[in-house]
């Protein structure tokens, strides 16, 4: 499988605004199922950390005060992405956030996001639900930090991905793996998962 970004944000929320803001971003490149490079940068974004994220984190209004800009960050993970497709666990989050800080930039996102959540909800239909801490669990695989925060939580997502792209080849016979493909897999109705992957078996 060609390189994948896997991405995570750390926010003040849940919807990105002009009071809602990335507080800190982890990028790890994923290839040929071992994690290659890493990007990790708190952001200071000008907004306040409420206090329960502030606990649930442990991302501080204090520690944001010596974080580099927003805007700075940003570029520089922008450069260090580059074109490199994306993912993330429960993406439709994180990219509502990727496309908001990058238009603040007067940037636009170029590929698309696949996302692991919906990936382990067709793969892994047995564990008990489908959170990123749960799946790391059932599947044997290493917590690799403190939840919630980027970097961890971006392992963790990696290494998710890695193991469905080895269920992929190994339970359901898939040789060829691309983003594309885990793009596609993702919007396909759990109940006919089978039947969509014996169409690309071989391939």
């Amino acid at each position: 499988m060609e390189r994948i970004a896997v991405i995570d944000f750390e926010t003040t929320g849940i919807s990105p605004s002009s009071s809602c803001r990335a507080t800190e971003i982890a990028v790890v490149i994923l290839e040929q199922g071992r994690i290659v490079e890493r990007y990790q940068s708190l952001m200071n974004a000008g907004v306040r950390v409420p206090a329960f994220i502030e606990q649930l984190t442990g991302i501080s209004n204090a520690m944001l005060r010596t974080a580099p800009s927003a805007e700075q960050v940003m570029n520089e993970v922008n450069e260090f992405v580059g074109i490199t497709p994306l993912l993330a666990h429960n993406a439709a989050f994180d990219q509502k956030f990727w496309d908001f800080e990058l238009g603040r930039i007067k940037r636009t996102r170029l590929q698309n996001f696949a996302c692991s959540l919906l990936l382990a909800r067709r793969l892994m239909p047995a564990a008990p639900n489908h959170k990123l801490g749960t799946l790391t669990t059932f599947a044997k695989l290493p917590h690799t930090g403190q939840a919630h925060r980027a970097m961890a939580d971006a392992e963790m997502a990696a290494n998710l991905t890695a193991y469905l792209a080895q269920e992929l080849r190994q339970k359901h016979g898939l040789r060829e793996l691309s983003h594309e493909l885990l793009v596609s897999l993702q919007k396909v109705p759990a109940a006919k998962i089978n039947e969509h992957l014996k169409r690309h078996r071989g391939f």
